[in-house]
């Protein structure tokens, strides 16, 4: 299958550096906690872009499912839009959107592992990641889990948000 990487460069970019900071601050933080220090500032730091780089990690889960179904995206203009892509709901199947939809979550289930075997107990950083990626998760399972369900059911694709019924980009 040949994944639409070329439109999404930017975000491959930006989405990459972003990982290499996560990395620099959680090194940074488990050298300062192995000198006995527990920089509280440096562990929020740490646990804020954990808990970004597990959204992202959502978002490109969702943006995989969409393309290996061979659903149509459209990346938005910018690199510091909210969204990743917008999933055209006008092209696209039943089948896609779930395809999408189950991707993100299967990525989610990911991060929340990969958190968990990190996660130190009693550090700012592990505090912080684990309390804003489980926040993450539980906006998942009130905002995109009844979604769908109700297109699992037969109920008809979403509108608005993330979803486009049209051809083109959106700003």
């Amino acid at each position: 299958m040949n994944l639409p990487l070329r439109p999404f460069l930017g975000f491959i970019a930006r989405d990459a550096l972003l990982a290499a900071l996560t990395l620099a601050a959680l090194g940074l933080d488990a050298t300062a906690r192995a000198g006995g220090r527990d920089d509280a500032w440096l562990g929020a730091a740490a646990g804020v872009l954990v808990a970004l780089a597990s959204f992202l990690l959502h978002e490109w889960g969702h943006w995989l499912g969409a393309v290996l179904a061979g659903a149509r995206v459209h990346r938005p203009r910018t690199v510091f839009s909210p969204f990743l892509f917008w999933f055209d709901t006008g092209t696209s199947s039943r089948a896609q959107f779930l395809s999408m939809s189950i991707g993100g979550y299967l990525a989610t289930g990911l991060a929340a592992g990969a958190l968990l075997a990190w996660w130190t107990p009693g550090t700012t950083s592990g505090q912080v990641a684990s309390v804003l990626a489980f926040a993450g998760i539980a906006v998942t399972l009130v905002a995109e889990v009844p979604v769908t369900v109700r297109v699992a059911r037969g109920g008809p694709l979403p509108t608005g948000f993330a979803y486009v019924a049209a051809e083109g980009e959106k700003a």
